[in-house]
């Protein structure tokens, strides 16, 4: 599954080609990714200007005019996802699932799985969305620090990994990134998130 860092870099590589751009067309070739589409979302999207692209944990906000009666459409890669930019009339292969289609170009959403989301958000609230009002703080923020771990994990009794990997907690560390840390950090992922130091988060943070 892509992890933070790969979400980011994708969203810094659209950024320049997408930004400012209106959407001519939304192609669906599916009516349903981990999540129901709704039939009427490719005529709400179709028109509006994508102004910028954010990321919230593993997820990429699309703010399509929020601020000027549009809103947010919201993606999530899944296990197997990936996005690309294609010419105009690019074929399509299998597990082409989504097109979003631009004056020069369209943004083509793969997932063999079926395991990604691709939802919309009415308006200028995103962190509204149940989907991203649950999730934790952000690991590259200034308020993510060993100090804030330490305290965050006094009554939690599981093993730091998956303590690590709970997006309510913090976002965007997966299975690879916690492994990696740990390891650089020279903490066991198996010791109990609550027997660990304030010194050793200071250096757990720093590795993550």
């Amino acid at each position: 599954m892509p992890e933070l860092p790969e979400v980011e870099v994708s969203r810094l590589g659209l950024l320049p080609f997408l930004a400012g751009q209106r959407i001519a067309d939304a192609i669906f070739r599916t009516p349903k990714l981990r999540h129901d589409i709704s039939p009427a979302l490719a005529s709400r999207l179709t028109g509006l200007r994508v102004e910028a692209i954010l990321r919230r944990g593993k997820y990429l906000l699309f703010d399509c005019e929020s601020h000027h009666g549009g809103g947010w459409l919201i993606l999530h890669l899944g296990m197997s996802g990936s996005l690309r930019l294609v010419s105009l009339g690019t074929p399509v292969q299998k597990h082409d699932h989504v097109d979003l289609v631009f004056a020069s170009t369209a943004l083509r959403f793969r997932d063999p799985r079926r395991f990604g989301t691709l939802l919309w958000h009415e308006g200028i609230d995103v962190d509204r969305h149940p989907l991203i009002s649950v999730l934790g703080i952000e690991p590259l923020s200034i308020t993510f620090d060993g100090d804030w771990l330490y305290d965050e994990t006094r009554r939690r009794h599981s093993p730091i990994k998956p303590v690590l990997m709970d997006s309510h907690l913090v976002v965007g560390i997966g299975n690879i990134y916690a492994s990696e840390s740990l390891f650089r950090a020279r903490i066991s992922p198996l010791r109990a998130a609550h027997r660990i130091s304030r010194e050793r988060y200071r250096t757990l943070v720093s590795a993550i």
